[in-house]
């Protein structure tokens, strides 16, 4: 499968089945990869998949209505995964003066972490909508306490959660998303995990997450119990070559150790050959087609809608 870049605007990427990067980041602070992310863009739906830090910026970057997301999926309650919520909640309640409920799906914990969530902004959200300018049911959210299996089927887009093996943290999820005969498959966050490969297998898009630590990393190490949850580069090859994607992507980049994220590709092709591209904030894929854009300027961002 051939792949090539273009500059954004020079050609436009299909919409009907479409994934973005928001974020590709970890829990350390960086500006060029923010927390873990995913638009996926299918069907005529807009669905979020995690939503880390600095996801609504992103969203906004890209000039994504947030009056339109049609639902949010997380994959576990990792702060990392889940601290961009309110912002995206409240911000596109505020700004886009959403009048629907946000439909949230997410392992159990989830509606408990919604009705908190409600009630830790309780004062602002009574203003708004006591003032009249907001829609009592835009700044709700409708959470779904999810097991695996599928958890949303709508206007021929059905998603499935698959349970993943991220211990100590369960239940932790990966998603498929199945349309028009195309499939997507995101990790979550995952070490090597056989319910992941037979989920993935013949996927046209595989959205994997790695962690990268030097070779010879020790358990005695401070970051050693956090590392071995996640899935090496060698392991993620792995992981490609039983699952033979059309392409795979490494998104939720975690390094530990001093190591260096240039190395991830290489250690890699060790012993996967298969198309691989290591993914960066505001990366688009076009499913089941042969381009991926590069990030547009980090500069751009939509004015506020007040």
């Amino acid at each position: 499968m051939a792949l090539s870049a273009v500059p954004l605007g020079a050609q436009m990427l299909p919409t009907e089945f479409r994934v973005t990067l928001l974020g590709t980041g970890a829990p350390p602070m960086s500006v060029t990869r923010f927390g873990p992310s995913t638009l996926v863009e299918v069907g005529g739906l807009t669905l979020v998949f995690d939503v880390g830090r600095g996801a609504a910026q992103r969203l906004g970057q890209l000039g994504v209505s947030f009056a339109r997301i049609d639902a949010v999926f997380l994959t576990h309650l990792h702060s990392d995964h889940v601290v961009g919520l309110p912002d995206l909640w409240l911000s596109g309640w505020i700004l886009d003066r959403r009048v629907t409920p946000w439909p949230l799906f997410g392992p159990a914990g989830t509606t408990a972490m919604a009705t908190h969530l409600t009630e830790a902004f309780a004062f602002d959200i009574g203003l708004r909508i006591g003032n009249g300018r907001q829609s009592a049911d835009g700044g709700r959210l409708d959470a779904h306490d999810v097991t695996s299996g599928v958890v949303y089927d709508r206007g021929g887009v059905r998603v499935v959660a698959i349970a993943v093996d991220h211990a100590p943290i369960a239940p932790a999820f990966g998603y498929r998303v199945e349309y028009a005969g195309r499939v997507l498959v995101l990790s979550g966050d995952t070490r090597y995990a056989p319910a992941l490969i037979n989920a993935a297998r013949g996927a046209d898009l595989l959205v994997h997450e790695v962690a990268l630590a030097p070779l010879n990393v020790d358990s005695s190490a401070a970051f050693y119990r956090a590392f071995v949850s996640h899935t090496t580069p060698e392991q993620a090859a792995s992981v490609f070559r039983q699952v033979h994607p059309a392409l795979a992507v490494y998104a939720h980049v975690v390094v530990f150790g001093g190591a260096d994220e240039a190395d991830i590709v290489p250690r890699t092709r060790r012993t996967y050959r298969g198309p691989l591209l290591l993914g960066a904030d505001l990366m688009s894929i076009a499913v089941g087609d042969t381009l991926a854009t590069p990030r547009p300027s980090l500069a751009a961002a939509r004015p506020p809608n007040l």
